[in-house]
């Protein structure tokens, strides 16, 4: 029992990393799209293109 407790919490404590990671992604993400929205006004129009092709 004392194993498998070990093992799902460090599962758990991975997953928290994972997820730190991407809420981390997100946060660069909203940047550039603010970043490129003041920079090139044409992105914001654009964007939803952009995203169809990746």
């Amino acid at each position: 029992m004392e194993q498998e407790l070990k093992t799902l919490t460090d599962k758990v404590t991975k997953l928290q990393g994972n997820l730190k990671e991407i809420d981390d992604l997100k946060s660069e993400i909203k940047g550039l799209k603010i970043f490129l929205g003041r920079v090139h006004p044409e992105f914001k129009s654009q964007f939803p293109d952009i995203l169809k092709k990746l």
